[in-house]
């Protein structure tokens, strides 16, 4: 499914970061039973303190070997989302040692509002980078084991290095946000898109229920 033909030399940083396929829940029946596993969105819910989650959507990330950098940013910058409460689960399909490329956190920075309009590229990198060095917040990162998951809100400051090895660094990731999400006015052109893209047909202020947009755990 992939379509990019260009050679990492020839791409952006954001486009020497990874390849990315989205909703692949949609497309085969093994990865929508990961992806709609009850289990992983009773945590998403337990971790947001919510009555249930939906899916906003999934995204595969397939970092090359000898891929780049993906920037310091935060997903929810581009999301058209009413309130925080969104959670990302980052599963890596295979022991991801250091040299990689695992994800690495700010811990904590969810309370940031500094950076939180930057898209992401290299001005996210070199802006968030700089403030995240005067704050006291821990930087976390670690090698993943396989079978090991992460979660992470929609507001924390995350990154993550390149891929020195010649494997291919595989990760799935979900993401969920509270069964009762409602749309916002989006805020920037990504948030417009998200909008059509992820929230077909959902109207503002009014709870996303589309049908790409399921309830796959309520109490």
């Amino acid at each position: 499914m992939n379509t990019v033909t260009q050679s990492l030399e020839e791409r952006s940083t954001y486009g020497k970061a990874f390849l990315q396929l989205f909703n692949l829940w949609r497309e085969d029946n093994e990865v929508k039973e990961l992806v709609f596993s009850k289990r992983l969105a009773k945590m998403a819910t337990q971790l947001m303190q919510t009555e249930g989650v939906r899916i906003y959507h999934d995204q595969a990330l397939f970092k090359e070997g000898g891929g780049g950098i993906t920037p310091w940013h935060a997903d929810q910058y581009y999301w058209p989302l009413e309130t925080d409460k969104t959670v990302t689960a980052w599963i890596p399909l295979q022991a991801t040692p250091l040299e990689m490329g695992p994800l690495e956190f700010s811990a904590g920075s969810h309370e940031i509002v500094a950076g939180r309009e930057l898209e992401i590229g290299d001005e996210s990198e070199v802006q968030i980078q700089r403030n995240l060095k005067v704050t006291h917040y821990r930087h976390v990162i670690e090698p993943f084991d396989a079978g090991e998951i992460s979660f992470h809100s929609g507001w924390v400051f995350h990154r993550a290095g390149a891929n020195a090895a010649k494997e291919m660094r595989k990760v799935m990731t979900i993401i969920y946000m509270d069964k009762n999400m409602k749309l916002k006015n989006p805020e920037n052109k990504n948030q417009v898109n998200d909008w059509n893209t992820w929230c077909p047909g959902a109207k503002i202020r009014e709870i996303i229920n589309s049908p790409i947009n399921p309830v796959l755990y309520a109490k």
